[in-house]
């Protein structure tokens, strides 16, 4: 797998993320964003934003592309990967993405908000037949029985590589119209209830109280919250702990923007953008 070298990565490409990443290249570090093809659909959907300093009565659309414009003009990189695992090694962060790992000495978290709610026992079975990456962890139920929990069409090229490899595959959409699906991938209209298991996943049980027998179960195409992204990451109410140097509770992690908290207005995540910018540039620069 190939790994890419840089000074900070940026996890979400909103007004947070973007505002952190212009920052650090200003101070002359090496820069990535990890986001959407999308970036910040709420703010790309807003009708009127009234309340930016300088710039009234403009659209959400227009003015996240005038951010876009100005990360572009600075020849920042934003792959469309997903992060979906945040490991430490040394003075480094390693991030997995699909093919690749991105490796730095600071990450910024600019991942915006809600993250999805858990599923009932989904944190007691994570790493015993629970995952969030078919494609990483696919070979490990070669031959034997899965289930796919999708929030999002992406999901199904992942369902379709399951389908190569696994006996069963069973494949539950919490969104509508699901298609480009192979035909040994068994689609299922109900919603989940509770992982089902002893010391390991053993099924999935339904809203309507059918229990589907799995060996292995994978929840995908939402945001991971990031104290499971990033072990060890202190949240409260749901959002990313920081001080006034938008530092978290882990050294060289950053985070700024919805995340941390409201109001959740685009100034305030172009203000702590800049700071956890600069402060992750200055953290780099002291290792």
């Amino acid at each position: 797998m190939e790994t890419r070298d840089y000074d900070i990565a940026v996890l979400g490409c909103g007004p947070a993320g973007l505002s952190a990443a212009i920052n650090a290249t200003i101070r002359n570090k090496k820069v990535i964003i990890i986001g959407n093809e999308i970036c910040s659909p709420p703010m790309n959907k807003a009708q009127k934003i009234d309340n930016y300093l300088g710039i009234p009565a403009v659209s959400g659309e227009e003015l996240l592309g005038r951010f876009m414009d100005h990360v572009e003009s600075m020849g920042i990189k934003i792959i469309t990967d997903k992060a979906e695992v945040v490991s430490q090694e040394d003075d480094y962060y390693n991030i997995l993405v699909k093919d690749a790992i991105i490796k730095c000495r600071a990450l910024v978290i600019a991942t915006g908000i809600p993250y999805r709610e858990t599923f009932q026992n989904e944190e007691a079975f994570l790493g015993r037949g629970l995952g969030y990456c078919a494609t990483c962890d696919g070979p490990i139920y070669r031959g034997r029985d899965v289930l796919l929990i999708a929030h999002g069409e992406e999901a199904e090229s992942e369902a379709n590589f399951m389908a190569e490899i696994c006996s069963k595959v069973y494949y539950l959409p919490l969104y509508q119209n699901p298609g480009n699906l192979e035909e040994k991938v068994k689609a299922i209209d109900a919603k989940p209830r509770a992982i089902v298991g002893h010391d390991f996943v053993e099924g999935l049980e339904l809203d309507n109280g059918e229990i589907i027998k799995v060996d292995g179960l994978f929840i995908l195409g939402a945001e991971t919250a990031p104290d499971r992204l990033i072990p060890g990451l202190e949240l409260k109410d749901n959002h990313i702990m920081i001080n006034h140097q938008q530092e978290t509770s882990l050294p060289g992690i950053f985070a700024a923007g919805d995340c941390t908290g409201p109001p959740y207005q685009v100034a305030k995540s172009i203000g702590e953008g800049q700071v956890a910018g600069l402060n992750a540039s200055k953290y780099v620069s002291k290792k």
